[in-house]
């Protein structure tokens, strides 16, 4: 059979694979989903090619051309096979063979496979489909095993007292049966990620595979024999050095481990906490960090050990080591900084050196932070806002006179409030030093004074007292009380009869 050709992707992953996780040709292979032959080729040809890692062709063509000079992209051949069924049940027959079998075959097929080959191809189909499942052994330290809980856990708002449902990630090391359980609010991709990150913390190591189930927060594309590893997840993987090895569609043996893991989690650890009122991630994690502490060093009948005990002689001692940064899954987001050198990222403003306003930046946010790049350099780090309409604001970002743009600063804004009237220059002023700094309340300020445009000032004069009686000092709500009062107005002067007009016929024309 000619050589299979494999992506430029495929070909990083098997290089990365061996020389950064030192993985054997067949773990490559199995977390591939190639053959272990060609794994086997392509390294011996890359040693031969002078390719080390990292790689550093990034053309697909030049790439494979270098590893198989001379050659044109090969074309696997085809060949037909027989039915494996039908020729079970042939070689039930009294006086038939596999060998007469055969021969009646390459009658029929003169391009068919050889003897030997074709009883190879045979013996594979009879031990994948007719031969007992073997117990699969798991090495120490090779693998951990991650899914969701399908029981939910409850979370109590204690403001407003609506609960919604916290989802449980589970991992479980298959060697030893040593288990880590989290509650997340979510199964997106950054609680999928850093429930990996936080696992790997518990065990005090990284094994060299995970083998999720075919999530899309781990697999893009679920395939039997090649899924797409989501790319979120990859950067994961190639940060803590381990290999992704999905779950096969279809074959729960491959994540046989964790399904029982997060049985037992559902039994010994999130059943007795059922009845229990938690009003946050953190204090239903803290229970869960209790129940599974005793889980873990509960003896198991079966060997007379617990799991920590398993874990500390097994799995422990071949553990890869953690990296000295630990991962943090980053959001990313390119916006434009604003007038007020500061940038808008999920309802919240953080700033950045006025020297970028109106310059594109790239956000990078993660659980705690939000840093901000322009041109791949680090310009502003934040702490992530946890509520809307929060303003972070660094003193060194601002302009040495306190200006975000030219011929505006906060005397004039008054001064320009108070030629519409006492009113609107005292609710700009209180907008100006309801904030932390002043420069943060301009453009409220700015669209407080271009209502005054649009609007007579006495009605904006009352609508301004009406914000200073309620103590609030917005744009949002200086517009929306205009509008109100505009609309209150115009209801009142709708008359009540018809306009006199010179088309309109008097009761009179008809007599």
């Amino acid at each position: 059979m000619s050589q299979e050709r494999l992506t430029l992707r495929k070909i990083k992953e098997i290089m990365r694979l061996k020389h950064e996780a030192g993985l054997s040709n067949r773990a490559i292979a199995g977390a591939c989903k190639i053959s272990n032959s060609t794994v086997g080729e392509y390294l011996r040809r890359a040693k031969a090619a002078g390719i080390g890692w990292p790689l550093t062709e990034e053309n697909e063509d030049r790439l494979y051309q270098q590893l198989f000079p001379g050659k044109r992209a090969p074309v696997e051949q085809t060949r037909p096979l027989p039915g494996w069924e039908e020729v079970r049940k042939e070689l039930r027959q009294k006086g038939v063979t596999l060998q007469l079998i055969w021969t009646e075959y390459i009658e029929e097929h003169p391009d068919g496979y050889q003897y030997s080959q074709f009883c190879e191809y045979y013996r594979r189909w009879k031990k994948a489909h007719l031969e007992p499942a073997k117990r699969q052994e798991h090495i120490g330290g090779k693998q951990m095993q991650v899914d969701y809980a399908g029981m939910k856990i409850n979370i109590t708002d204690p403001e407003t007292g609506q609960v919604s449902q916290a989802s449980v990630f589970v991992a479980v090391l298959p060697a030893s049966n040593y288990a880590y359980a989290e509650a997340q609010a979510s199964e997106n991709q950054s609680n999928w990620n850093n429930g990996h990150v936080r696992a790997f913390a518990f065990y005090g190591g990284v094994p060299r595979i995970v083998v999720p189930d075919n999530l899309k927060t781990g697999v893009t594309k679920p395939s039997y024999y090649e899924p797409d590893i989501n790319l979120a997840y990859q950067e994961l993987a190639e940060h803590y050095h381990f290999a992704v090895l999905p779950a096969r569609i279809r074959k729960p043996r491959d994540k046989g481990k964790v399904e029982n893991g997060v049985l037992n989690m559902e039994r010994w650890v999130l059943a007795p906490l059922r009845k229990r009122t938690f009003f946050s991630l953190a204090e239903a994690n803290h229970a869960i960090h209790v129940q599974l502490e005793w889980f873990n060093n509960r003896v198991m009948k079966q060997v007379g050990r617990s799991r920590r005990q398993e874990f500390e002689e097994i799995d422990r001692p071949n553990l890869g080591p953690l990296p000295q940064m630990a991962y943090e899954y980053a959001e990313r987001k390119t916006v434009r900084v604003n007038m007020d050198y500061h940038i808008e990222y999920e309802h919240n403003l953080y700033s950045v050196p006025h020297t970028l306003i109106r310059q594109q930046v790239e956000v990078h946010a993660t659980e705690r932070i939000v840093e901000i790049f322009h041109k791949g350099r680090s310009v502003a780090v934040h702490p992530r806002g946890d509520r809307k309409n929060q303003f972070f604001t660094q003193r060194a970002h601002m302009p040495a006179n306190h200006q975000f743009m030219e011929q505006v600063n906060a005397d004039q804004l008054v001064q320009w409030a108070a030629s519409v009237g006492p009113q609107t220059a005292a609710l700009v002023s209180a907008a100006l030093k309801s904030r932390a700094f002043p420069e943060q309340a301009y453009r409220s300020c700015l669209g407080i004074l271009s209502l005054a445009k649009k609007y007579a000032h006495p009605l904006v004069e009352t609508a301004c007292q009406a914000l200073l009686d309620a103590r609030t000092f917005s744009y949002k709500a200086l517009k929306e009380e205009l509008e109100w009062r505009v609309q209150q107005h115009n209801s009142a002067a709708e008359p009540e009869t018809l306009p006199a007009h010179e088309n309109i016929r008097g009761h009179d024309y008809y007599h």
